[in-house]
C-alpha cells in the first residue's frame, strides 16, 4: 500500500477546517449597516417614497453559513483518517461506527431546524415583498441591501481553500481518488459553494436575501441525504464492533473453563 505523506495530510486537514470556520466566521465579517441611499433609489425604480440618508441594517445572509453543515462532513472525515494514524487499529474500529453514529443524528438533527428556519426566513421575506407598499418598504429596509459584493470575496476564498483541500489529500495518497465516498462529498461540497454563488448573482440586489435563503435551503437538504449517508455507513461499522466484541468475551470466558 502507497505510503501516506503526512505533511500533504496535515494541510488538507487544516484547509478543511479553515473552511468550517471561516463559513461560521462569515456572519461576523459581512454585515453591520449600510447608508439607506441606495435603498432610496431602489425603492424609487419600484414608484415607492423612502427618505435617502441614515444608516439601514445589512443582513449577514444565511447561505454561506448553511455550507459549514456540509463541510463539517468533511472535516469529520478527515478527521476519522487523522484519528486512525493515532490510535491503535481495534479501538479506531470501535469507535469509528458509535462516533459516526452520534455526529450523523445530530447534523440530521441540526439541518432540519435550520431548513425550517430558513424556508420560514424564505416565505416571510416574499410575504413583505408582495406586500405592497409598507410590506414592500420594510423588506426593503431589512434585507434590501444584500453584501454581495463581499460574499463574492468569502465564496471564492472558499473555493480556493477546498480546491487546496482536495489537491492535497490526493498529494498525500492517490488511493483517497478510489474512495468513492470521499470524491462524492468533495465534489458536493465545491457546487454547493457554485450554488450559493449563482443564487446570489442571479437576481437583482434587493432580491439577493430571498435566493440566499433558497441557497440555505438547498445546502440544509445536501447536508441532511449527507446525514442519512453518514447513518447508514455507521451501522455495519458498530455491527462489526458488536461481533468483535462478542467474540473476545467468549474466547475469554471459554479460556476461563477449566479443563
Amino acid at each position: 500500500m502507497e505510503r501516506l505523506r503526512t505533511p500533504f495530510f496535515i494541510v488538507a486537514m487544516v484547509a478543511a477546517v479553515l473552511v468550517v470556520g471561516l463559513e461560521i466566521g462569515q456572519p461576523f465579517l459581512v454585515g453591520g449597516l449600510v447608508t439607506s441611499t441606495d435603498l432610496a433609489a431602489q425603492t424609487g425604480a419600484l414608484g415607492l417614497s423612502m427618505p435617502a440618508g441614515g444608516v439601514t441594517p445589512q443582513p449577514s445572509g444565511i447561505g454561506v453559513p448553511y455550507l459549514a453543515l456540509v463541510d463539517f462532513v468533511a472535516v469529520f472525515t478527515v478527521g476519522l483518517m487523522g484519528a486512525g494514524m493515532l490510535l491503535p487499529d481495534r479501538l479506531h474500529a470501535k469507535a469509528q461506527g458509535v462516533v459516526t453514529l452520534v455526529v450523523s443524528i445530530a447534523l440530521i438533527t441540526t439541518a432540519l431546524v435550520l431548513l425550517f428556519i430558513a424556508l420560514a426566513k424564505m416565505i416571510f421575506m416574499v410575504v413583505l415583498l408582495f406586500a405592497f407598499p409598507f410590506g414592500t418598504i420594510a423588506y426593503l429596509i431589512i434585507w434590501g441591501s444584500f453584501p454581495r459584493g463581499e460574499m463574492a470575496v468569502i465564496l471564492s476564498v472558499l473555493m480556493f481553500l477546498k480546491l487546496v483541500f482536495a489537491g492535497t489529500l490526493v498529494a498525500a495518497q492517490q488511493r483517497f481518488i478510489q474512495n468513492k465516498g470521499l470524491v462524492a462529498l468533495v465534489f458536493t461540497s465545491l457546487v454547493a459553494n457554485v450554488i450559493v454563488a449563482f443564487l446570489h448573482g442571479m437576481v437583482p440586489g434587493i432580491l439577493v436575501s430571498i435566493t440566499d435563503a433558497v441557497a440555505g435551503i438547498v445546502v440544509a437538504i445536501i447536508a441532511i441525504i449527507w446525514g442519512i449517508v453518514l447513518l447508514i455507513g455507521s451501522i455495519p461499522a458498530i455491527v462489526n464492533a458488536v461481533r468483535a466484541s462478542a467474540r473476545l468475551a467468549a474466547d475469554a470466558a471459554a479460556e476461563a473453563v477449566p479443563t
